[in-house]
């Protein structure tokens, strides 16, 4: 029997190399909690985004959470606003909406690009305070067109772009069109640390919060001008600055583990990045020479970096078929959680019994499933895929 393509292959690229040095790291380090080497995994990637900041926390999860609550603490959202989601993401993209006593307002997608469009965001718009859009599966629609949408209505437009790391519209990281992003380091993910998050911004005030919401509310990781204006305003001495608490935060810092893992592996992402898109571009060649599959309409990208490959077919019956061929040589997923608010936790928890149905993230739910794509697909890997396609 062949042995089954995964979806992921190894925990790091480059796997005995990066446990090696790691290994070494290890041994010699006095500290492993945050420190040094976060520090330069935070500076090193900001360049590589393009943002001027950069904050290093331990998961995507987490990127998600403490970006809202450094909304809140800065008064920029409010409880009860009215916080907009993509319909089809990741569940921890939506729990901290509704665990920070904000109303998940879902927003539906393109069956075309997987991704929420400006004509779907223009019927909902109205009454939105932000909305955290899921850039999937390294995809986009017209995002260009949905920033002027939320500029126009005073929107604040998040990016949770933990699936799309690499990707570009017209010469324009994904992550960059909103006040800020979320990227996540899990392993299988674009760049993996094992565990890890990042949020970037290019916002000073809004920085300077991540920092504190990310460790216990504390001004320790902030600079010293921040420092000194936070202990001034709050009547606070150097010796009870080092436990003062300035506001609602988390403990989930990164370790400098993590942080030195991602110093290694940020050298060899234009290469992860470049292979994901080569395969993508033969997946999506194949799925356009077969009327099985609707095809995705991505021409307004100049990158693709794939995270992994949907197939999205026309009928339920035809979606049963190709599972059953794929998953005899290749690990398959639904698409991300498919429609969220079918989501046992979102019928739960859900706050607006008003929400309008999001039938084109039910339709790829229930007519779609994805396959690998990582960046250590063999020749042969991705001939099989390719053939299964057609």
């Amino acid at each position: 029997m062949p042995q089954i393509i995964k979806l992921m292959k190894s925990t790091f690229y480059k796997e005995f190399e990066t446990k090696q040095k790691l290994a070494n790291f290890i041994t010699r380090s006095d500290i492993l909690s945050m420190n040094s080497e976060c520090k330069r995994f935070e500076d090193s990637f900001a360049k590589e985004q393009k943002r001027k900041y950069a904050v290093f926390v331990n998961s995507g999860s987490s990127a998600n959470l403490i970006i809202l609550q450094a909304l809140l603490n800065l008064g920029d959202l409010k409880k009860g606003d009215r916080v907009g989601f993509s319909a089809l993401t990741w569940a921890t993209n939506v729990m901290p909406i509704l665990q920070l006593g904000l109303v998940p307002v879902p927003i539906d997608c393109s069956i075309e690009t997987l991704n929420t469009s400006p004509a779907i965001l223009n019927g909902k718009v109205n009454n939105l305070k932000a909305f955290f859009i899921t850039n999937v599966l390294g995809f986009s629609d017209d995002i260009k067109k949905i920033v002027k949408i939320c500029k126009d209505n005073n929107v604040i437009l998040l990016e949770d772009n933990c699936e799309s790391l690499g990707s570009e519209v017209s010469g324009v990281k994904l992550g960059n069109f909103g006040i800020a992003s979320t990227f996540s380091f899990f392993v299988g993910h674009h760049l993996s640390t094992i565990e890890g998050g990042m949020v970037c911004t290019n916002d000073k005030s809004l920085a300077d919060m991540l920092i504190m919401t990310r460790a216990h509310g504390w001004d320790r990781n902030v600079d010293i001008k921040k420092q000194i204006e936070l202990r001034k305003t709050n009547k606070v001495d150097d010796f009870y600055a080092k436990y003062t608490f300035y506001d609602l935060a988390y403990g989930v810092r990164p370790t400098e583990i993590s942080g030195f893992i991602g110093n290694i592996q940020l050298k060899f992402l234009p290469v992860i990045i470049k292979k994901r898109q080569d395969n993508f571009n033969k997946f999506h060649k194949a799925i356009l020479n077969n009327k099985d599959f609707i095809p995705l309409n991505l021409g307004h990208m100049n990158i693709v970096s794939n995270f992994s490959m949907p197939v999205i077919c026309r009928t339920k019956e035809i979606c049963e078929k190709y599972k059953n061929k794929f998953a005899r040589i290749a690990e398959i997923r639904p698409i991300i959680a498919g429609d969220i608010t079918k989501q046992p936790f979102y019928k739960k928890y859900q706050i607006d019994s008003n929400d309008l149905p999001c039938p084109n993230a039910s339709f790829v739910h229930e007519n779609g499933f994805y396959f690998p794509n990582n960046p250590e697909l063999t020749k042969e890997d991705v001939d099989s895929l390719c053939k299964l396609l057609s």
